[in-house]
């Protein structure tokens, strides 16, 4: 059986989580490694010793150019996403990116219609698709069991400002903006895949905190159908990690409380937890994109248009936020 092979662009400490994943699908192999550091290189030959003989580049064009490969995955810089994926889709490859997909929603357009006029699978690697919670979230919301949704209220603290100093997550040049756009956008994602709402108008205050891009953003959003939501993303936090969801429809409820996840559905008054052999089996995005490429099911978890949503709601924030201060709704088209 013809095994997939993989492009690995990028492959510092995310990208060896994507090669770690991989690494554990029998269809698929890792062709060849890209990066412009050979230090990360050299790191991910030596964490994996199973890579020894992979074709390594610091060019992925070259890789492009001389190896046979079915597909990218890229886990470079934010900036450089958009190149590398169109180039990886003219080269004949299908493509799973990392978040925040591309930079900003005209390119997200562009490489989406770009991917659909190559016949190739481009998805984006939002994982909480895959993670049991989440997807007991999505199911409970589907079959109704919430009624019509109200109010939605999330919220993300990290210590981020302080944990990524200096690397090139606070580059502006290269990351095309801060916490909002990095971790923050698993939160928005989350709710907008979970809820199917969709934006109408975003208003938000976002912080630098005397840095190149966005620490800390309160948006707020109206969506249709008359729901509104509020996303708290905070990057100056002193611990290391919470992330709380609650949704609210007129016949239900559910919490999400940092891992442990409570509901109240179909009318009941009080909330329960809800234990994790009740939730469906988690995956990853890999494994995902495998099943797509083999034709076992029919669409990415996260398909390239959930990139898309994101793209604009980040954006529609950047410039309501904009107004120093002052809430300015901002149409989301």
């Amino acid at each position: 059986m013809h095994k997939i092979r993989f492009l690995m662009i990028g492959v510092g400490g995310m990208g060896r989580e994507h090669i770690r994943r991989i690494l554990q699908l029998p269809e698929a192999e890792i062709a060849a490694l890209a990066d412009p550091s050979t230090a990360a290189l050299d790191g991910a030959k030596a964490d994996f010793p199973e890579l020894e003989k992979t074709a390594i580049y610091t060019d992925y064009k070259d890789a492009l150019a001389k190896e046979k490969l079915d597909a990218a995955v890229i886990v470079s810089p934010h900036r450089m996403h958009y190149e590398q994926g169109m180039d990886c889709l003219t080269a004949g490859l299908h493509v799973l990116m990392e978040k925040p997909f591309v930079d900003g929603a005209a390119n997200a357009e562009a490489i989406i219609s770009h991917a659909a006029a190559s016949g190739k699978h481009l998805a984006v690697a939002y994982q909480r698709h895959l993670l049991g919670p989440y997807m007991y979230m999505k199911q409970s919301v589907s079959h109704g069991r919430l009624g019509s949704i109200q109010f939605v209220s999330a919220y993300q603290a990290q210590s981020w400002m302080v944990d990524q100093k200096g690397t090139w997550r606070q580059s502006l040049a290269l990351s095309c903006g801060g916490q909002l756009n990095d971790s923050g956008s698993h939160l928005l994602d989350a709710v907008l895949w979970i809820t199917g709402l969709r934006p109408l108008q975003v208003s938000a205050v976002i912080d630098t905190r005397q840095t190149e891009v966005d620490i800390d953003s309160a948006v707020t959003i109206q969506f249709e159908g008359g729901a509104i939501g509020s996303f708290h993303v905070v990057g100056s936090a002193s611990i290391k990690w919470q992330e709380d969801l609650s949704i609210h429809g007129d016949q239900g409820t559910l919490l999400f409380r940092n891992g442990r996840l409570y509901e109240a559905v179909d009318g009941e008054p009080e909330v329960r937890e809800v234990p994790p052999e009740r939730w469906p089996e988690s995956s990853n995005p890999n494994h995902d994109f495998v099943e797509l490429l083999l034709g076992r099911i029919e669409s990415a978890s996260a398909p390239a248009e959930s990139g898309l949503y994101i793209a604009k709601v980040t954006e529609a924030a950047m410039i309501s936020s904009a107004g120093k201060g002052i809430l300015t709704p901002v149409s989301i088209e």
